[in-house]
């Protein structure tokens, strides 16, 4: 009877762990270096939902424009503006997969000359 109990947890378990969300891919990359930047994209294996996202870059956080509302999808993208100060920045986001479980990441990169 325990060896059932202990399938079935098991089981269990690694369903839920196979249900959330991952991030596969970023634009910029992790670690990055790049001449200019245009747009921020998180791409996931299943929908997730992007709550919040920051971009944080040597003279404080700057502003993005969501391209991708609030609905879960496998890709998100933000535009930043025009003109990017050279230097390192950090992006933060947080969001709902699509199983409803938070999730969060980072990523860094730098634009250079």
């Amino acid at each position: 009877m325990k060896t059932i109990i202990f399938a079935a947890a098991l089981t269990l378990t690694t369903s839920a762990l196979l249900a959330h969300s991952n991030s596969n891919e970023t634009t910029p990359q992790e670690g990055a270096i790049v001449e200019t930047v245009e747009v921020i994209e998180l791409r996931f294996d299943m929908p997730m939902r992007i709550t919040v996202i920051t971009l944080t870059g040597p003279e404080g956080e700057v502003e993005l424009t969501r391209e991708t509302g609030l609905e879960p999808v496998p890709e998100f993208r933000a535009l930043l503006p025009e003109e990017v100060v050279v230097g390192g920045y950090k992006v933060d986001w947080r969001g709902l997969s699509q199983d409803g479980h938070p999730m969060q990441g980072t990523f860094a990169f730098t634009v250079g000359d």
